[in-house]
């Protein structure tokens, strides 16, 4: 079975054109990839892992807000007992705040430019297998 990757948007950000192409790279690279459109809340985007059973998040954010709705969405699986659940994140991403996300519970963290191969190969190595 595939690994189930669900990609959201978290918070007021209308820009989605990057998590649209990271969610078609990881379609093509062979993952089952769910979209959750614009404009979702933390507890809504655990909300969908939990009911789409996925195996990790991916979260984009362009608006500076994701120091706030990153970790609020890792707090989110805790209380619905899925912090199993892997996330990571990318968009406009200060390098300076990446410790402070990787703390926070988010295990990667890709800012523009990373290449397409190379998030597909990081969810290959770092998103477990399914039985």
């Amino acid at each position: 079975m595939p690994r189930r990757i669900l990609i959201a948007k978290p918070g007021l950000d209308g820009h989605d054109r990057g998590a649209k192409v990271i969610a078609r790279a990881l379609r093509d690279a062979g993952f089952e990839v769910i979209y959750s459109g614009l404009h979702q809340t933390p507890s809504q985007i655990a909300e969908t892992a939990v009911q789409e059973d996925v195996d990790a998040i991916g979260l984009s954010s362009l608006s500076g807000a994701h120091r706030t709705l990153f970790p609020q969405v890792v707090e989110e699986l805790v209380q619905r007992d899925a912090d199993d659940v892997l996330v990571f994140g990318g968009g406009v991403i200060p390098e300076s705040d990446i410790p402070r996300l990787r703390e926070a519970g988010i295990a990667a963290v890709f800012t523009p430019g990373t290449p397409l191969d190379d998030i597909a190969d990081w969810v290959e190595k770092n998103v477990p297998e399914r039985v």
